[in-house]
């Protein structure tokens, strides 16, 4: 999975979207889960810092929010684990 590192994240989303890849960034109070979003096609998914989130720039940059739904009191997972259950979904789903 290639990733890329930027100077200016809201920009680079903006010229991404203009190549027509969807944003999609997490957050905890999005209004639709990972479970029920759209995760076909191009698709840059943009996860925030641990415990604070998408920059609020960033955060209006995204197409789409999603939260990551949990089970009991977990409040935020590691930047990484996060990474790795949206990847993992947007593959699950390719493969059917």
């Amino acid at each position: 999975m290639p990733y890329v590192v930027v100077t200016n994240l809201a920009r680079t989303m903006r010229e991404l979207k203009e190549r027509s890849i969807w944003m999609v960034g997490t957050a905890d109070d999005a209004p639709r889960t990972l479970w029920e979003a759209k995760l076909d096609g191009a698709l840059g998914l943009v996860l925030g810092a641990e415990g604070e989130g998408l920059r609020r720039l960033t955060r209006d940059s995204c197409d789409h929010l999603v939260s990551i739904p949990m089970m009991g009191s977990v409040e935020s997972l590691n930047v990484s684990v996060a990474s790795g259950v949206c990847l993992f979904e947007a593959r699950r789903r390719r493969m059917q």
